[in-house]
């Protein structure tokens, strides 16, 4: 019999690391090759990890609820054949080497020296320990490992972090509280210092998922690099209501799914970002690129994260079949069924924040496109209409948010009022959803 290793795949494009949600096996189980051994859920997707051998599940090496790096083992897999020489010599020295479970966080620090190599030699670490030692200033020439010859695992730096005890050079320890800038010192020094928030009793800690992580560095990326300006206006959707009030019912019992406001506000958006295609361009630098293609992201929140699918050539679809898309999209966030490449290549984000009631907000731009619309609550309010007469009229703002190194305000008012234009005309008479 040998001993196979399943590793963390790489699960779409820029993917680095992945989290074990549910194991869907168990020690002593039998696998066939391909069969699907953990759902894993990443920043951009969650999917499965599916087995590449035939053979009985050996060990689950990682816990569900574990992050691991892209190539870091999953499980292994007793399978038919010869033990191959690696696996052998990785069991001859594991008797010499402590678990993660017989290492306590003290001794971790305690007992720590450097890690001795070849000369010549470099260590190497996984993006996962790099970011926990970076985030919490760990020298790991003074961390022992417990993983495979004697790797330092992300477990190990989770350890001490617990533990409070961080291992640092002498030269640092030795330091005064307040360091000066020329201080030497080997540890690396945080990207960005953690905020230290007390915790007191009846709190509850919510630990941080992948998707969060994310969502999370691509907001703070956006505002940072992103000179965001915003505008808004107000449309008078009284038509458009009207119409869609007037073909629901028909059009549920004929195609099965509802007909939203939303899919009238993204076919607009399509329209009015083919007759201003300034409006469809992202920042590259030293240079602006104007893209062809009019792909919308559209938001699509859940529970505990927000996810963006793409509605592909929205321009080239009907009304109904943006409908559907959405639909359709919006079906496979909160099943967890949606794939990567649903997520890639939008080139305008539409926010349907009226669902939740809102009325006026300026949304973060989704990095790297140059600008974000919010469609808020459609509401009734008095409007004082053509010859002093007041009328109840169902009015929505829109509120769009711009990248000011991408756009000016010209176009973008331009752009603002092309949609306005676009929506206020919708009648029965006038337009199709087919």
């Amino acid at each position: 019999m040998a001993i196979e290793q399943i590793k963390m795949p790489q699960l779409g494009e820029s993917v680095t690391e992945g989290t074990i949600e549910k194991w869907l096996v168990k020690p002593g189980d039998h696998v066939n090759k391909y069969d699907a051994l953990a759902e894993v859920n990443t920043d951009k997707v969650t999917a499965e990890v599916p087995s590449s051998f035939t053979g009985i599940i050996k060990e689950l090496v990682a816990n569900e609820g574990d992050t691991l790096a892209v190539g870091e083992i999953v499980c292994t897999i007793e399978t038919e054949g010869g033990v191959s020489e690696e696996i052998v010599q990785v069991k001859e020295a594991a008797p010499e080497e402590p678990t993660a479970e017989t290492v306590k966080p003290a001794e971790v620090q305690k007992h720590a020296a450097p890690v001795e190599r070849e000369k010549g030699s470099k260590a190497r670490y996984s993006p996962a320990v790099l970011k926990i030692s970076q985030e919490h200033g760990i020298d790991l020439s003074l961390v022992t490992g417990t993983g495979n010859e004697g790797r330092i695992t992300r477990k190990d730096l989770l350890k001490i972090v617990e533990s409070g005890e961080i291992p640092v050079a002498k030269v640092e320890q030795e330091a005064v509280p307040t360091p000066s800038p020329a201080t030497p010192s080997s540890a690396p020094t945080p990207k960005t210092a953690a905020p230290n928030v007390p915790v007191a009793v009846g709190d509850i800690e919510i630990p941080v998922t992948g998707v969060r992580k994310a969502i999370a560095a691509n907001m703070l990326r956006s505002k940072h690099e992103a000179p965001h300006a915003w505008t808004m206006i107000e449309v008078d959707v009284t038509s458009m209501v009207q119409y869609r009030d007037s073909i629901k019912n028909e059009f549920k019992q004929k195609e099965g799914f509802n007909v939203t406001y939303f899919a009238f506000f993204v076919k607009a958006v399509s329209q009015a970002l083919k007759e201003f295609p300034m409006m469809n361009s992202m920042w590259a630098g030293d240079k602006i690129v104007q893209k062809k293609d009019i792909n919308i992201s559209i938001a699509v929140a859940t529970e505990d994260a927000l996810y963006v699918p793409v509605i592909k050539n929205a321009d080239e679809k009907t009304i109904k079949g943006i409908g559907r898309e959405v639909n359709e999209l919006a079906a496979k966030v909160r099943s967890g069924k949606l794939k990567s490449d649903e997520m890639q290549g939008g080139t305008f984000t539409v926010n349907n924040t009226g669902s939740f009631g809102s009325i006026q907000s300026m949304g973060i731009i989704n990095y790297p496109q140059a600008a974000i619309l919010q469609v808020e609550s459609i509401v009734k309010r008095p409007v004082i209409m053509d010859g002093g007469m007041i009328a109840a009229r169902d009015m929505v703002n829109l509120c769009l948010s711009l990248d000011h190194r991408v756009l000016d305000g010209l176009v973008a008012g331009r752009f603002l009022a092309r949609v306005k234009e676009i929506l206020e005309n919708i009648t029965k008479e006038n337009t199709s959803v087919y």
